[in-house]
């Protein structure tokens, strides 16, 4: 990762001080580098992000097109997004000391595989990373420390104080932030609801940014995998089965392109002509999906690469989603009396965990 440019500014609403910085970070420092290169890579890949993208009268992405041409300094675009969310977050009904981390950074994608378009292989060929421009808001927590001083009797004192402005730390997770991919422009963010000024806000998308607002990877892998199951039991059908079908559908599609069609899993699932497709895709409709579901790799492969089962005897088995529909490796099996029995094959050594 190159980090290009990174800015703090601090909103101190305990002591009603609001601190912009004028210059940058510096990152000759090792810490101020690992703090936000760490945080920058978080945001970007995490599977919680939800997605959007800016609408006409966004002022933001003016803004931002602006910065990109050389027509606003960083500081400066920084300084006003750190001035709006000061704004807001003191009208909010419960007004949190928060520093605004600022960072326009370049991060290489994985490798591609497979056909290139013509853009795909350009980029492949000279090397280049993509670029973002990213802000988080850093909610400052009280925290414990140790504090060492000169006791009344002038002898060296070991004590515990309370901080107030205590940042998280790099392992931990952002609650609110915006990550804008400059080349194309989409956005991914995380944000909360706030009572600001009376009413609930969605301070990050609908505020700042004014973009609209899709699930997040794993909230779309969570719907459709949850309206398989659910299609799967109210016909009567093996709902793990179903399930790891799924899983294994979505895994396999979307390390080809980055994401998969609900509609085209469904009939892989199910089978054309069934009258469970037929259900499956009245409760896709329902829901709202779209016909096609964006998921970067490492939400897939998180969420949908292994399904997981626990019986009524208590049994637990782990497997690869895509074993679920090959025999050779592991056959549920439905008895009249309506128990299932599992049977794993092909198994040369069996190790204890």
């Amino acid at each position: 990762m190159k980090i290009n440019h990174a800015i703090l500014h601090v909103l101190d609403f305990t002591s009603c001080v609001n601190v912009f910085a004028e210059e940058e970070l510096d990152l000759s420092s090792k810490n101020a580098k690992n703090f936000v290169g760490r945080h920058a890579a978080k945001v970007l890949s995490n599977i919680d992000n939800k997605r959007g993208s800016f609408l006409p009268e966004s002022g933001f992405a003016d803004e931002l097109q602006a910065y990109l041409r050389g027509e606003l300094d960083f500081v400066d675009f920084s300084a006003q997004i750190a001035a709006f969310v000061g704004e807001e977050l003191g009208r909010a009904e419960k007004a949190e000391s928060t520093d605004v981390l600022v960072v326009d950074f370049e991060h290489e994608d994985e490798k591609p595989v497979g056909e290139l378009d013509d853009e795909e292989a350009e980029a492949a060929y000279r090397g280049r990373a993509r670029r973002y421009f990213a802000f988080m808001l850093l909610e400052s927590k009280p925290a414990y420390v140790h504090e060492v001083r000169r006791g009344d009797s002038g002898l060296q004192q070991c004590d515990i104080a309370r901080h107030h402005a205590t940042l998280p730390g790099p392992s931990q997770k952002v609650p609110s932030y915006a990550v804008v991919d400059v080349r194309s422009g989409a956005v991914q963010f995380c944000d909360k609801p706030r009572k600001i000024a009376g009413e609930e806000r969605w301070l990050v998308p609908d505020g700042l940014l004014q973009c609209s607002m899709e699930a997040s990877s794993k909230e779309a892998i969570e719907a459709v995998t949850r309206i398989v199951e659910d299609v799967a039991e109210e016909y009567g059908a093996n709902a793990a089965t179903a399930l790891s079908k799924a899983k294994a559908y979505v895994s396999e599609n979307v390390a080809e392109s980055d994401g998969f069609s609900p509609e085209d899993m469904g009939r892989e699932v199910f089978g054309e002509g069934s009258p469970l497709l037929d259900r499956y895709e009245a409760a896709v409709a329902e829901e709202g999906l779209p016909e096609r579901v964006s998921v970067e790799k490492a939400a897939a492969k998180r969420v949908a690469r292994n399904h997981k089962i626990r019986t009524d005897t208590g049994i637990e088995i782990t497997f690869p989603a895509e074993y679920g529909r090959n025999p050779d490796f592991i056959e549920f099996t439905s008895s009249p009396d309506g128990l299932i029995s599992i049977e794993l094959k092909n198994i040369s050594h069996i190790e204890n965990r």
